[in-house]
């Protein structure tokens, strides 16, 4: 019977390590970090990027916009998320707010090309700006989430989201499990936009 009761018991223990490792990662992609602000001189706005077509867009274009930044993917489980993010961006856009999409197959999700993943957006109604494929986390990660890991938030997952405030800088990091309708992101988004514009002194 000893054997028994040992190997009971470690299953025992075992089965609550991996419940709370469960637990952790939940509450990973459930996360909502503030990031600490002027970490970095950069700005979001001071990098380039290409798009679905290969153009290369300057982020410039975006200056003085609440952004949020977002790894998506096609295939991920949480790509249900693309109605409810596009309903955010046409809710908040006049108001000078943008999402900015970057797909990555970092996590496995997106094998498809750049062509394939614009008709995967055009196919869910995505209005909203969505650049090529790229890394987001990792030593290959882009210039653009190089420049966010500086917050010492990495995406855990797909659809981890960062916003960034009218100055280019990071203000806080949302896991994947945040939902676009999420009173605590809109909040943080209506924060943003209150921000006032800063204007460089005349000579």
């Amino acid at each position: 019977m000893a054997p028994r009761r040992t190997l009971w018991k470690g299953l025992f223990v075992a089965g609550l390590f991996v419940s709370a490792c469960a637990g952790i990662a939940v509450w990973r992609l459930s996360a909502v970090t503030a990031a600490p602000r002027h970490l970095t001189s950069a700005s979001l706005f001071d990098f380039s990027v290409p798009d679905l077509d290969g153009r290369t867009v300057s982020l410039s274009a975006y200056r003085g916009q609440v952004v949020l930044v977002v790894n998506v993917a096609s295939e991920c489980g949480l790509a249900v998320q693309y109605p409810g993010l596009d309903a955010l961006y046409r809710r908040y856009k006049d108001r000078g707010f943008v999402i900015l999409a970057f797909p990555s197959n970092d996590f496995w999700q997106e094998p498809n090309a750049d062509a394939d993943i614009q008709t995967v957006c055009d196919a869910r109604g995505v209005t909203f700006p969505v650049f090529a494929k790229s890394h987001v986390r990792g030593p290959q990660r882009s210039p653009v989430y190089d420049f966010l890991s500086t917050t010492g938030e990495a995406p855990l997952w797909n659809f981890a989201k960062y916003l960034v405030g009218r100055d280019g800088r990071p203000r806080a990091f949302f896991g994947s499990l945040v939902t676009p309708d999420s009173p605590v992101l809109t909040a943080a988004i209506e924060r943003g936009l209150a921000e006032a514009i800063a204007v460089p002194d005349r000579p």
